[in-house]
């Protein structure tokens, strides 16, 4: 591989980084000044990686953020097989200590997907397909990653549609569901009290990258009676050790 190519591809790396990075659309000038780059080259490599679905640019501001291609690419990383071993593993671990489906899922949007689950023994338990999705408001892992985005980004998320209700429990009110993701934010977990499916509740805690960002969630859910709110907050601490074990094999 040619330097000059070799070049091309470290800006390119260099600019996504620096996306990724921020909670919000970034304008060409600023990154300019991030990436000690020209302008001129800067925008000549956003026009590349835009073609290629890994920026979208907001023509009516002239800023970038991480475009679709990245995303999936996140998600396929996170689920990729040469990860999946060793996480699942550590899943598999929790999974049989304290007898419950647990999972691993991160934020699109305003969807909680799943990148990582295994279900417990019991006959009776939710079945849910990696991939799949949940409205992030009603799961408890969901509930965790909105409580930890930057401050406007969340604001601008949650109000940019309808939050539809999936029990009686969902909260489904914006002030509410701040207040409760404020909660989240000072205790370092959530609960889930039956807000995606009667009868079914959970806990999560964030799994977090060593520049403290946090990036994916480590969820169990079980029903009710067998499993209580009161378990699932006795599950924490262990959970929070899962995540940390899981974010040393995907950071270190």
């Amino acid at each position: 591989m040619s330097n000059a190519r070799s070049s091309a591809i470290e800006k390119a790396l260099a600019a996504l980084d620096a996306l990724s990075a921020q909670p919000q659309a970034v304008g060409l000038p600023d990154l300019a000044v991030r990436l000690e780059l020209p302008r001129q080259t800067v925008h000549r490599l956003l026009g590349q990686l835009e073609r290629a679905g890994l920026v979208v640019r907001d023509p009516s501001r002239e800023r970038y953020s991480v475009g679709p291609r990245l995303a999936k690419l996140s998600f396929a990383t996170l689920r990729s097989l040469n990860q999946a071993a060793p996480i699942r593993a550590i899943l598999q671990s929790l999974v049989e200590e304290i007898g419950e489906t647990c999972n691993i899922g991160v934020l699109d949007g305003l969807d909680y997907v799943y990148v990582q689950r295994i279900e417990c023994d019991w006959p009776l338990r939710l079945h849910m397909e990696i991939g799949g999705r949940l409205g992030a408001h009603t799961v408890s892992g969901g509930k965790v990653l909105l409580a930890n985005l930057d401050a406007k980004l969340g604001r601008r998320l949650l109000r940019s549609r309808k939050l539809a209700p999936a029990t009686s429990h969902t909260i489904v009110r914006i002030g509410r569901l701040e207040a409760e993701l404020a909660s989240i934010r000072k205790l370092g977990f959530a609960l889930n009290d039956q807000e995606n499916m009667d009868g079914i509740v959970g806990a999560a805690v964030p799994i977090v990258d060593p520049k403290g960002n946090v990036l994916a969630a480590v969820g169990v859910q079980g029903p009710l009676p067998r499993l209580t709110l009161e378990a699932c907050r006795a599950f924490v601490p262990r959970m929070r050790q899962v995540a940390e074990r899981i974010a040393r094999v995907w950071f270190d």
